[in-house]
């Protein structure tokens, strides 16, 4: 195959770019979670709402 190519000391390029890209994936989807769990832990949904009351009650 012309894509299972090999370094000098016999590393498969192929094999290592399919893990990196694998690893960066799953670093990408990791970041995500974060950022959704710690906007959520910090909101206050409630008052968010009353605010948005508040507001659409001035456009009003």
């Amino acid at each position: 195959m012309a894509n299972n190519k090999k370094t000098q000391s016999g590393t498969n390029v192929q094999h290592v770019k399919q893990q990196n890209q694998q690893a960066a994936q799953g670093q990408q989807q990791q970041g995500q979670q974060q950022f959704g769990a710690e906007f959520a832990s910090e909101t206050d949904v409630q008052r968010v709402k009353q605010q948005n009351q508040k507001s659409q009650q001035k456009k009003k």
